[in-house]
């Protein structure tokens, strides 16, 4: 194996995240130069762009485009970038250099994290092979607002653990800066946190308990969901601004691989990011809550169907009673519920009560992939459909959650099934939210579907919006209230349509 002692000044941070031993999140220092470890393995050959270098030593290609340099972390937890190394970048199964379309700087309040077991690689531009390393391959967990267009490219040790339930970016180097395989699609900041001091969230967290010692949810939402994990929507609650949330069911009728708050026995997911709720909200109990929130936000949103609890539509009744209570005690605003979609006369009943807005989670629009990461009890994408149907006919705004995963979600065939279910059941809005699994768990769960040639998040997006003219995209649930004048989308119903 050949030694390379490093041939400039290399980034070194180090890695620290308490919560998760499989992921780290990088320090804002730098460190001095450090050696080069071996290369391992050489591998399958990608085409490798002509390169030059300029005045500061930057690799760039032969159009004078910025190539980012492989990035890995030692098991300290330290990251380098190697500087004769390119880095990689993966959309499904196919392994590349990013398009030109898909680089930006690493957002602020993104995070590296470090992936056991997985070593990282890199393409050597003068001939065109991949080279496998020894040291641990980095990836980037992106800020809210933006979309990952690409994965990091590694190769997986047998006995590696499964990585945890984040999306994980293809993350590289350009000068001294960070760049990740993304795209930011909403422009809302409703989950920037810059500036906020945490003792400051921490105080108005604890404060909202002592004004209603007596509510369940408040003590749930700030006690657990604030002051345990950070969640950004009862971080906003408590501040008085932007979107409530509203999690009310114990139970859920689907079994999602990437479930976030329930560990199925099967699953070798090592835990979930949150503990699902324990006790089932009243109707005086969400009230509360929203009209609390009603009075500090002057555009609120009130949204049922949260990562803490399962599926809101088994709670079809306190659903109905609350939104209808609300509303007849003079609610105003958005009350929206995210959901899977899975009953439809439940969503007609919501729709007849008051219900703003609902956003439909999806991972594809072909019932064969739904299914497979779904894994639904009692529904099938049938209901998810006349769901999607049902709300619109009711004047409903519907947006798809779509769980993006690149190189998947972005080929042909899946474009073409979104774009009939799109039109067909008169969707307005797109979120772009990222799909939070480990890459190959999904790329095996779908095994013997056909995948056809990916065209990259911007080309999924501009085939989408020709092919749907009324379709609008984001990332965050948007303010619908029926006076709102730049509200997105059609938002018209649709009297008598199949």
């Amino acid at each position: 194996m050949l030694c390379r002692p490093c041939r400039g000044k290399t980034t070194c941070l180090t890695l620290r995240r308490e919560h998760s031993p499989a992921a780290g999140e990088a320090d804002s220092g730098r460190g001095d130069c450090h050696t080069r470890t071996e290369r391992l393995k050489q591998g399958r050959r990608v085409c490798a762009p002509s390169r030059q270098s300029d005045s500061n030593g930057v690799s760039m290609s032969a159009d004078s485009r910025p190539l980012p340099r492989l990035l890995l972390a030692d098991a300290q937890g330290r990251i380098y970038d190697d500087p004769d190394l390119l880095m990689l970048c993966r959309h499904g199964r196919e392994w590349a250099l990013p398009r030109p379309d898909e680089l930006m700087p690493l957002p602020p309040e993104s995070e590296l994290f470090l992936l056991p077991g997985r070593h990282a690689v890199g393409l050597d531009p003068e001939s065109g092979d991949t080279v496998q390393m020894e040291e641990l391959a980095v990836a980037a967990f992106i800020a809210p607002a933006h979309t990952l267009t690409a994965h990091p490219v590694y190769v997986t040790d047998d006995n590696a653990p499964t990585l945890p339930l984040f999306a994980y970016g293809a993350v590289g180097m350009i000068g001294d800066r960070f760049y990740v395989c993304a795209k930011k699609v909403d422009q809302d900041a409703r989950q920037v946190f810059t500036g906020i001091p945490r003792k400051k969230v921490e105080k108005a967290a604890r404060a909202l308990m002592a004004q209603y010692p007596d509510n369940r949810l408040v003590q749930h939402l700030m006690g657990n969901c604030v002051l345990r994990y950070a969640c950004p929507a009862a971080r906003n609650l408590c501040l008085g601004r932007y979107e409530a949330p509203l999690p009310v069911s114990r139970v859920c009728n689907a079994r999602c691989v990437g479930c976030i708050s329930f560990k199925d026995e099967e699953s070798t997911i090592c835990a979930t990011p949150q503990d699902r709720l324990t006790f089932t909200p009243t109707v005086e109990e969400l009230v509360e809550v929203m009209f609390h929130h009603q009075r500090n936000e002057p555009d609120p949103i009130y949204s049922f169907g949260q990562g803490c609890e399962g599926e809101p539509l088994t709670e079809e009744e306190l659903l109905v009673d609350t939104v209808r209570t609300f509303r007849e005690r003079g609610g105003t605003g958005t009350v929206n519920l995210n959901s899977n979609a899975s009953r439809p006369d439940a969503v007609a009943r919501l729709g007849d009560a008051g219900l703003s807005s609902l956003r439909v989670s999806m991972n594809s629009a072909r019932p064969e992939v739904h299914a497979r990461y779904y894994r639904p009890r009692s529904f099938t994408f049938a209901d998810v459909r006349r769901s999607i149907l049902e709300a619109r006919r009711r004047g409903v705004f519907v947006s798809l959650n779509l769980l993006y995963f690149p190189g998947i979600t972005d080929c042909e065939e899946e474009i073409a099934a979104l774009i009939e279910l799109v039109n067909a059941c008169d969707v307005n809005f797109i979120q772009l939210r990222n799909l939070n699994i480990d890459p190959e768990l999904y790329l095996r769960l779908l095994d013997g579907i056909a995948f056809g040639p990916a065209v990259g998040l911007v080309n999924f997006r501009k085939r989408l919006k020709k092919a749907c003219p009324g379709l609008n995209f984001g990332y965050f649930n948007p303010h619908v209230d029926a006076n709102c004048k730049d509200m997105p989308g059609r938002f018209h119903p649709l009297p008598g349509r199949d």
